[in-house]
């Protein structure tokens, strides 16, 4: 792996941390929303579908620039964003799971 190749990738890496950062530092309570947008936990799971779906033909348009032979794009940015939407829809995967696991369990409660 190039000098500029590691570089490159520390650059995202610390690009994805300052964006956590602010996205951590951006939540507010549910309660503070001052009707800005109706939240809840339907909103919140379209939200992360539509993240997941956008990681995912971000890493899909990457990787077929890089097939193409685009200058532009190195495969330590297709290898980054392949796995950050291969991570991100084994998350949904697992969240999608314990809705289930408790909706079952929620139907077998004795009312």
């Amino acid at each position: 792996m190039s000098v500029a190749g590691i570089q490159s990738a520390l650059q995202q890496m610390q690009a994805l941390q300052t964006q956590a950062a602010g996205q951590a530092a951006n939540t507010k309570p549910i309660a503070a929303n001052n009707g800005a947008q109706p939240t809840g936990f339907a909103n919140e799971l379209k939200a992360s579908i539509n993240r997941i779906n956008d990681l995912q033909q971000i890493s899909a348009a990457k990787t077929e620039a890089f097939q193409m032979g685009d200058p532009r794009v190195s495969l330590n940015d297709v290898m980054v964003d392949s796995q950050k939407a291969g991570i991100a829809f084994e998350m949904g995967v697992q969240v999608r799971n314990r809705m289930v696991n408790a909706y079952k369990e929620i139907m077998n409660m004795n009312v």
